[in-house]
């Protein structure tokens, strides 16, 4: 097949354009403009790290009354000194926004996704909205970190309470919580966290749900179990503290062993299909380390979710969490989700479908809403991504192959991005002050955006037009689409497959948007709108031309799975993987931006991290790595009867604002309390039994 790089000065040559004509055409690049003040923005908090949370016995322990007269005076429970870890995760009183709280009551979500089951380890989806984030603990955890400042910032201890580097660095001991307990009473110790790292992450059969891949914790990482509550991984890099990010949600949530190893194919005579699938949603009681466990399921109508007797947090007064004793997620669509919460059918929402927000606004201005609305910092954005795999990931096609040879030429990339008139997009989405010119690389609310370090390639679709001339296109029919060249997918259209969510109203609405204007460019888009589990299988398996993308926290948090911002390893990045035994082919420019980000994580000057952020910044986007399409801030949209929501939470930063919320010492006060709850004074029963233990 013929090189698309190398035809740019023949394609130019053909339709008559000089090079010089060419150039005054093109916009010069410059400096993106200045997002529009936004007073509606909260602000945050900040604290100290240490003030958070802290590993202690308490003198006493308590619980729900109810719990302690039916399940521990009855036998069916030990007593809650007994279930907990010798010394538990205690949370902070001055942390807590409006102090110790007290049991009862229900959270009420509204889910636009559906589960698969409950195999997260294996890459199985609950739903989103909030669900695995309800069920699953990791070794560190980072939502709560938007509340300090960056100077300060590390990631928090959870399942592992505390971790010892080697004097050369290159070694990295791990403590875990010792007499932490899965939600089936069973013990959690470093063999559940070793059968996560060698059955589910190294197994290259296996694809946990957030991604997490070898190369996310470092090419060459290795991990072993010392004792029963000790793990020590070894890194190449000295002291890559970068990678305790990684060890947070979604990348290193181990599940049960004691109930997935045995239908493990390593350990059973299970397909890998059969491993993934053993536990489906129908399965209750799955054993979890987090604040609830699931215990009803009604297809297409709703799960439902009870307190973890054997949870291992606790505020300082000794009560055992949650506080809330349920949690609900009625199964609907995404948009629904904000509707419910504004109007009090569900109680809470990140509000970042930006169609909803002026309805939204004036609903919660009425004096009886039962809702608040707070509005965070422009960290939702949305980018266009091209797959820049040219040698066999996804197994492409002809035409998929010549249209991957386009998304490498920068002649291309710049014509795309030129061609995008990303005010339009983004009014197309809410008219105000909302949206925001986002040419891609951070989003603008993080630490590390700088401004003056990001490239923009202005809107000027007669500059555009020129590029695409510059990178060897013509439309030879007539028809209004470029075409390949001749000897290239038979010179058809360029007929671009783009991959989006179709769960998304907002994702929807933008790939329309870029369609319609790429068909002013001259280029043939079409889309392929899945759901997002499905979505999902077609992105990590590259099967996909373009995809429309929104930000994910390399981008907004910076610090966490930064090995996503460049292919640092064979499939770390989400758009430019390596196929089947092979390497990933990287471009001149993505050498440097991998050798940045390698810098990055293993640097510990602050001022270094920064400035080498500023460098990837303007590589990436003088280079078109990943064409932004538009950014605005996302609202939460809480009950007012609800408390011990941090101030200024925004919807998405290091994660989502469910975890962000820190909802186990989320409560509701006595005389607001409302009877929502489905399975009053009842707890999980047993792995697999229907319904709850009454």
């Amino acid at each position: 097949m013929r090189n698309l790089r190398n035809i740019g000065l023949a394609a130019g040559l053909a339709l008559s354009v000089s090079v010089s004509a060419l150039n005054a055409y093109a916009s010069e690049p410059t400096v993106p403009p200045a997002p529009t003040p936004f007073p509606a923005e909260g602000k945050i908090k900040y604290v100290a790290r240490d003030s958070i949370l802290e590993f202690k016995a308490l003198p006493e322990y308590h619980e729900p009354d109810w719990v302690t007269e039916k399940y521990v005076k009855t036998g069916k429970l030990p007593p809650v000194k007994d279930r907990l870890p010798k010394e538990p995760l205690v949370f902070k009183t001055a942390n807590m926004q409006d102090g110790i709280g007290v049991y009862g009551d229900t959270m009420r979500h509204v889910i636009g996704g559906r589960p698969e089951g409950w195999n997260y380890g294996a890459g199985q989806t609950q739903g989103w909205g909030g669900i695995d984030i309800g069920l699953s603990e990791c070794l560190t955890r980072t939502a709560p970190l938007f509340q300090v400042e960056a100077k300060d910032t590390e990631p928090l201890p959870n399942l592992a309470r505390s971790w010892d580097w080697s004097k050369d660095g290159h070694k990295l001991t791990m403590h875990l919580v010792e007499g932490a307990k899965w939600s089936d009473g069973v013990a959690f110790n470093a063999d559940d966290v070793m059968f996560y790292w060698d059955d589910e992450v190294v197994d290259p059969n296996v694809s946990p749900l957030n991604g997490a891949t070898p190369e996310t914790f470092g090419v060459g990482t290795t991990l072993k179990k010392i004792d029963d509550y000790t793990v020590e991984w070894t890194f190449k890099e000295a002291f890559p503290k970068q990678y305790l990010y990684a060890m947070a949600y979604g990348t290193f949530c181990p599940g049960p062993a004691h109930i997935l190893k045995p239908q493990h194919p390593k350990y059973s005579k299970n397909t890998y299909d059969q491993f993934k699938n053993a536990f489906p949603p129908e399965f209750m009681n799955m054993p979890v380390m987090g604040a609830w466990v699931p215990v009803e399921y009604r297809p297409d109508d709703i799960i439902v979710m009870r307190r973890n007797p054997y949870y291992w947090k606790v505020d300082e007064k000794g009560n055992q969490l949650p506080y809330l004793n349920e949690l609900h997620y009625k199964l609907s669509t995404w948009a629904d989700r904000d509707v419910q919460a504004v109007a009090g059918a569900a109680d809470f929402s990140n509000l970042e479908q930006p169609e909803n927000f002026v309805a939204s606004l004036k609903r919660a201005a009425e004096a009886n809403a039962p809702a608040r609305l707070a509005f965070g910092p422009r960290l939702i954005g949305y980018n266009l991504r091209m797959n820049f795999s040219a040698n066999g990931w996804g197994n492409p096609d002809e035409r998929s192959q010549a249209v991957r040879e386009l998304n490498r030429n920068e002649d291309f990339r710049k014509a795309v991005t030129m061609a995008l008139d990303r005010k339009a997009l983004g009014d197309s989405l809410v008219k105000g002050p909302f949206t925001a010119i986002y040419p891609g690389g951070f989003s603008s609310g993080t630490s590390f955006y700088d401004r003056k370090s990001t490239v923009y390639y202005p809107f000027d679709l007669a500059g555009a037009k020129a590029e695409l001339a510059r990178a060897g296109l013509k439309d030879t029919d007539g028809d209004g689409f470029v075409n390949f060249p001749a000897g290239t997918a038979g010179g058809k259209n360029v007929e671009i497959v783009m991959l989006v969510n179709n769960d998304y109203g907002t994702d929807k609405s933008l790939a329309e948007g870029v369609v319609a204007q790429m068909e002013k460019l001259g280029l043939r888009v079409v889309l392929n709108g899945l759901n997002g589990t499905q979505r999902d299988a077609s992105q990590y398996s590259g099967r996909f031309d373009w995809l429309i993308r929104r930000n994910d926290q390399e981008l907004t948090s910076v610090v966490q799975n930064t090995e996503q911002l460049a292919p640092v390893g064979p499939k770390t990045s989400w758009n430019h993987r390596a196929p089947e035994s092979g390497e990933v082919d990287l471009m001149p420019f993505e050498k440097d931006l991998v050798e940045i980000v390698n810098k990055f994580v293993a640097s510990e000057d602050n001022d270094k991290r920064a400035s080498l952020m500023k460098e990837f910044q303007k590589i990436s986007t003088e280079h078109v790595y990943n064409i932004g399409l538009t950014e605005y801030p996302g609202a939460l949209i809480v009950n007012k009867r609800f408390s011990n929501i941090p101030q200024g939470t925004p919807i998405f930063m290091f994660n989502w604002a469910e975890d962000s919320i820190v909802r186990e010492r989320v409560f509701v006060a006595a005389d607001k309390q409302a009877k929502y709850e489905l399975f009053p004074e009842e707890l999980p029963g047993k792995p697999g039994d229907k319904g709850p233990m009454n």
